[in-house]
């Protein structure tokens, strides 16, 4: 067969050799990290390959700009910063017409799909319509870490209003100025939402749920698991990502799961999901039922310790929590009288682990747990330099936001971060790769396990319950490979056969933003 030469008359038209060196330089330049996010917001819209070139090969330094903490504040001033749309807003206005709207969106094979309403940004609240941030961050990580092709996902707003009196009278606002619609018109506008996906891009699209409030993620994901491919970060993501950092710690501390005591400082999509994928895997491990291992776990929330004797009062999700036991309400005395081994903090309030909280923590415990998972940075329940200092260098921590290292006694700590972003890419490529149709509970176990496993001798002698960052396109395909082997042994996958080699098989179905050479 005769060779076929192609001209692209690029001849001196190209440098020999490209250099993102000078595009990190200029980052580098700028002293706020706001600012930083706006130059790779403008990047990404003006040369994509070299913006994820650029996340892969920087993502430990860069992650921290594109996501949280710094995405936290470009969703409170969005409306000053925005430029231009990077996903689809879908209001109340387009009510009757979502299919037609989704026939808008130029890329017709649409893989992943995050949306949100806005209504419980992070630890920041209701930013309504601005909350866009989010789903466009997520939907970035999704590309540079788990091999998401970029025209393959779709970042979407759902805007009912805002209950928001700062964002409703800021003349740069973005959304309806209108307060918050709840009841039976929004159920009808996320159930037309739902429809239309599934219409439009089949069963195979993945849909995450992304910061809605509690009472309406827990009613989404219970009303649309078994009949779409649905996963919420906030539930799921962040409790597979946290039972992998306590497997990894038992390393560290000795005992199997069911041997330690859980308390958990908050109870709201977070908390109750941490804590049901703990139990879960306890059931697993020791064969007993899942609500004998829930008594192992306790949870406080505003009130005080969730016991049986405020059932009644109880949000559905809180009451599998409420045990025997007298009521206490502050998180100090729960912590004297349950003598927990491992303390959770999902609270989205800062400085709530006191030094009196550590400090009593650390009196019964040779090694306390103690995980800070709140975001912003502004939330966390406590910083790494406190836990370290208020336990005498003896705190096993991490927390969602990422703090510095810190030295005790002349011993370097490591922290690290329960950042949801090891799991939720991993998981996405895996469902995609099995061509799965649902999620199930075991697949977010089989994700914690993949994770959990590539904790080396090495990190865990630094104190870090996770692996570098730096690692993180492999770690995110040995997850896809243990998820899609899941949903191969559920008969949840569609993609036939499967692969003989899933971890080679997820490496090889990532984007990479490498550029071709025609010289």
């Amino acid at each position: 067969m005769p060779i076929t030469y192609v001209v692209f008359y690029l001849r001196a038209l190209l440098p020999r050799s490209f250099r993102h060196k000078k595009v990190m330089q200029n980052l580098r330049q700028y002293q706020v990290p706001l600012q930083r996010y706006m130059a790779l917001m403008d990047l990404q819209e003006r040369n994509e390959r070299l913006f994820y070139k650029l996340l892969i090969d920087h993502v430990e330094e860069l992650l921290p700009i594109v996501y949280t903490p710094t995405v936290g504040e470009a969703c409170q001033k969005y409306g000053s910063i925005f430029r231009r749309p990077q996903g689809l807003y879908i209001s109340l206005r387009e009510k009757g017409k979502i299919l037609e709207v989704l026939k808008n969106w130029p890329e017709r094979s649409i893989q992943v799909i995050v949306v949100t309403d806005g209504e419980r940004i992070l630890g920041l609240g209701d930013l309504g319509c601005q909350g866009m941030g989010i789903p466009v961050g997520k939907l970035s990580l999704y590309t540079a870490l788990g091999g998401i092709r970029p025209s393959a996902c779709l970042p979407v707003t759902i805007d009912v209003g805002t209950n928001n009196e700062n964002m409703l009278k800021d003349e740069f606002y973005i959304g309806l100025r209108q307060k918050r619609t709840r009841g039976q018109e929004y159920a009808e506008l996320l159930h037309e939402f739902m429809s239309a996906v599934k219409q439009n891009y089949g069963e195979k699209v993945l849909i995450q749920f992304e910061d809605f409030a509690n009472h309406n993620a827990f009613e989404l994901l219970a009303k649309y698991r078994n009949t779409h491919l649905v996963f919420n970060d906030d539930i799921q993501g962040t409790a597979a990502v946290v039972l992998a950092g306590i497997v990894a710690s038992l390393k560290l501390v000795g005992g199997t799961l069911s041997e330690h005591t859980f308390l958990f400082l908050g109870a709201g999509e977070a908390g109750t999901g941490i804590a049901e994928l703990i139990a879960l895997e306890m059931s697993k491990q020791t064969k007993a039922p899942v609500d004998e291992c829930r008594k192992r776990i306790w949870l406080v929330d505003s009130k005080g310790l969730i016991v049986s004797s405020r059932m009644e009062s109880l949000q559905h999700f809180k009451k599998p929590w409420a045990h025997e036991h007298e009521p206490i309400r502050t998180l100090l005395d729960a912590v004297k009288s349950i003598r927990p081994t491992v303390l959770i903090g999902s609270s989205g309030v800062g400085k709530t682990f006191t030094k009196e909280v550590v400090e009593t923590m650390s009196s019964f415990n040779e090694k306390p747990i103690i995980l800070a998972l709140s975001n912003p940075t502004s939330q966390s329940e406590c910083t790494a330099e406190e836990a370290y200092n208020w336990s005498q260098g003896r705190a096993i921590f991490a927390s969602g936001s990422p703090f510095d290292p810190v030295q005790v006694n002349g011993k370097m700590h490591v922290p690290g971060q329960a950042n949801n972003a090891y799991i939720f890419p991993g998981f996405g490529l895996g469902l995609v790769i099995s061509g799965a149709v649902r999620v199930h509970d075991d697949m977010l176990l089989a994700a914690a396990e993949a994770l959990a496993n590539q904790v080396r001798e090495e990190n865990l002698d630094k104190g870090m319950l996770y692996p570098p960052f730096s690692n993180i396109r492999k770690i995110s395909a040995r997850i896809a490979a243990n998820v899609a082997a899941k949903a191969y042994e559920l008969g949840l996958a569609t993609r036939l056969p499967q692969p003989e080699d899933l971890v080679r098989y997820a490496e090889s179905c990532m984007y990479s933003p490498a550029y071709r050479s025609f010289l």
